[in-house]
C-alpha cells in the first residue's frame, strides 16, 4: 500500500484528524481538487465573518440612537471586501504550509474511487489501507427553467457590489444572514420561503423577532412559495450572446460591455423576475439560491464500491463506517443525524483519528452549540425550547437580562434568554436572543456538559459589566425559586 490512510478532501474534517494519524506514524494522503481548507476556509463561514463584523458594529452603535450617537455610520462594501479577499487569499497557502509542517502528503486534484484499497487522481494511482470521504457539502440549485441566473452563498460573498434589491429564496442560515447584511447595509430585499417557518431550527418567537427587524429594514418574507421560473429582463440585439453575468455587466463601463448587447436602462433595479407558481412574480436586480446544501459527491466513484447517498450524505454507523469496512465518511458529507457544522466535522475528524488507531469505542457527542449570525444573533444549544414545552419533565425559564444591564453595556435592552432545566433543577438547554449570542451559548454548553449545578453557579464570581455574568446572575431566581 502506498498509503495508510487517504482522505478525499482537505477541510477541517480531513487534516484536523489526519495530523494525529501522521504523528502516529501512519502515512497519510490528502487529496483536494480545488482550494486547501475547502468550503469553510475559502468559500463560507471565514468570509461570511469577515463581511458581517461590521454590519454587526453598525447595529449595535445604532442603539444608542438618541442617547449618544451622532452621525451614521456606514460600512463601505467595496474596501471591506478588498479586506475579505486578502484575507481570505492567505488561507490556502497558509494551510499549504501546515500540511508540510505536518508532514502530510497532498495530491491536487479530483479524486476518484476505484476500488475499496484505490483511488486515483488525474492520471496518478494510489493504494491504501483506509479512505475517508471529507468533500462536504454543496450549494443546492434547483433544476428551474432560468436556473442559470442564480447565485450561490460563494458568490454573494465575493460581489464586489451588494445588489440594492436581491430576492433570496430560502429562509435558513445563508437566506437570513444575507437578509440581515443587506438590511443593514440600507438595501431591500424579497425572500421567499418554501414552508411556513425561517430558520426552523430555532425558537421560533426569537425567529419572529428578527423577522420584525428585518421588515422593518425593507426586507419582505412570502411563505408557503415555490419559485417556479427565472428569467432576465435585459435586453439584447443578438439573442445568441445572451450575458449570463448581468450584475457584472450592468455595473461595467460602457466601453467594456459587449458592443453586440443592448442593456434595458431600468436593467439594474430590474434585471430579474421570479415566478412563483402562485402567480406571483418579483422583480430585483440579484437572484440568491439559499435553498440548503446537499452532498458534494458527484463523480467520486462511489458506485464503483457499491456505496449510496441521499441529499444529507453518506450514511455512517457510530463509528463513521460506511457500508463498505475500510471507507469511512466525516463531516458534512457524512449522514449521522448532527448538525453539520464545522465544530462538529472538527470533533468527528478526531475522533475517527483515535477510531483508526484502535483507541475509541462508537462515537459519543456533547451538546452541540448553533448560531444563526443574523442581525441581532440568536442561538439554541442543548433541549430546545419547544420540546421542553410540550414535556413535563422540563421547565422553562425566561430571562429578560438585557433590561438588566442597559445602562452598563451596549444599550442591548432587548437580548433575552430562555433556560430550560430538567426536574432536578439542571441546566439542559437554552435559547438565546441577544447581539452576543454566541457567546451566551458557549457559556451555556459548557455549564451543560459539564453538569454544573445552580448552587455552584450561583456561588462563582464573575467579572461585570458583562452579558455572561447578568445573565449568570439571573439564573439565581431559578436556584432560590424566586
Amino acid at each position: 500500500m502506498d498509503y495508510d490512510v487517504i482522505y478525499i478532501g482537505s477541510g477541517n474534517a480531513a487534516w484536523q484528524g489526519g495530523r494525529f494519524l501522521r504523528k502516529a506514524g501512519l502515512k497519510i494522503l490528502i487529496i483536494e481538487e480545488s482550494l486547501y481548507g475547502g468550503t469553510c476556509a475559502n468559500r463560507g463561514c471565514n468570509s461570511k465573518a469577515l463581511l458581517d463584523a461590521p454590519y454587526e458594529i453598525k447595529a449595535l452603535a445604532d442603539n444608542f440612537e438618541g442617547v449618544g450617537k451622532s452621525g451614521d455610520l456606514e460600512v463601505d462594501w467595496p474596501a471591506l471586501m478588498k479586506f475579505k479577499r486578502k484575507r481570505i487569499a492567505n488561507m490556502a497557502p497558509f494551510l499549504d504550509g501546515k500540511f508540510k509542517e505536518y508532514d502530510l502528503d497532498v495530491a491536487h486534484g479530483k479524486g476518484v474511487i476505484v476500488d475499496e484499497h484505490t483511488v486515483k487522481v488525474g492520471d496518478d494511482t494510489y493504494t491504501t489501507d483506509k479512505i475517508v470521504i471529507a468533500t462536504g457539502l454543496k450549494p443546492v440549485i434547483p433544476d428551474i427553467k432560468g436556473k442559470e441566473y442564480l447565485h450561490d452563498s460563494t458568490d454573494f460573498l465575493d460581489i464586489d457590489e451588494l445588489p440594492k434589491h436581491a430576492i433570496i429564496i430560502g429562509a435558513g442560515f445563508v437566506g437570513m444572514e444575507f437578509a440581515s447584511i443587506l438590511a443593514e447595509a440600507g438595501h431591500s430585499a424579497d425572500v421567499i420561503i418554501r414552508g411556513d417557518m425561517a430558520l426552523k431550527y430555532f425558537h421560533q418567537p426569537y425567529v419572529q423577532k428578527v423577522i420584525e427587524i428585518l421588515k422593518d429594514k425593507n426586507i419582505s418574507f412570502h411563505f408557503n412559495q415555490t419559485v417556479s421560473e427565472v428569467i432576465s429582463n435585459v435586453e439584447i440585439k443578438d439573442p445568441e450572446k445572451r450575458i449570463l453575468n448581468v450584475e457584472n455587466a450592468l455595473n461595467s463601463d460602457d466601453d467594456l460591455r459587449d458592443p453586440d448587447a443592448k442593456i434595458d436602462n431600468r436593467a439594474y433595479e430590474n434585471a430579474f423576475t421570479v415566478h412563483l407558481e402562485s402567480g406571483l412574480s418579483l422583480t430585483g436586480d440579484y437572484v440568491i439560491a439559499a435553498m440548503g446544501r446537499e452532498a458534494n459527491v458527484a463523480d467520486i466513484g462511489l458506485e464503483n464500491v457499491g456505496l449510496t447517498y441521499s441529499k444529507a450524505g453518506i450514511k455512517v454507523n457510530g463509528h463513521l463506517q460506511t457500508d463498505v469496512e475500510n471507507i469511512y465518511a466525516v463531516g458534512d458529507v457524512a449522514d449521522t443525524g448532527i448538525a453539520k457544522l464545522v465544530t462538529v466535522a472538527i470533533h468527528q475528524s478526531k475522533y475517527l483519528a483515535k477510531e483508526l488507531l484502535g483507541e475509541a469505542d462508537e462515537i459519543t457527542y456533547p451538546v452541540v452549540p448553533a448560531v444563526a449570525y443574523t442581525i441581532p444573533r440568536i442561538a439554541t444549544v442543548g433541549v430546545p425550547a419547544y420540546v421542553a414545552e410540550s414535556s413535563d419533565e422540563y421547565e422553562v425559564h425566561q430571562i429578560k437580562y438585557g433590561k438588566s444591564y442597559s445602562l452598563e453595556l451596549k444599550n442591548d435592552t432587548t437580548a433575552e434568554a430562555k433556560v430550560i432545566v430538567d426536574k432536578d433543577l439542571q441546566i439542559v438547554g437554552a435559547e438565546i436572543y441577544a447581539a452576543d449570542a454566541e457567546n451566551v451559548a458557549n457559556m451555556f454548553a459548557f455549564i451543560i456538559n459539564k453538569k454544573i449545578t445552580l448552587e455552584e453557579l450561583d456561588y462563582m464570581i464573575y467579572a461585570f459589566p458583562s452579558s455572561s455574568s447578568v445573565c449568570l446572575y439571573k439564573l439565581h431566581n431559578i436556584h432560590y425559586d424566586l
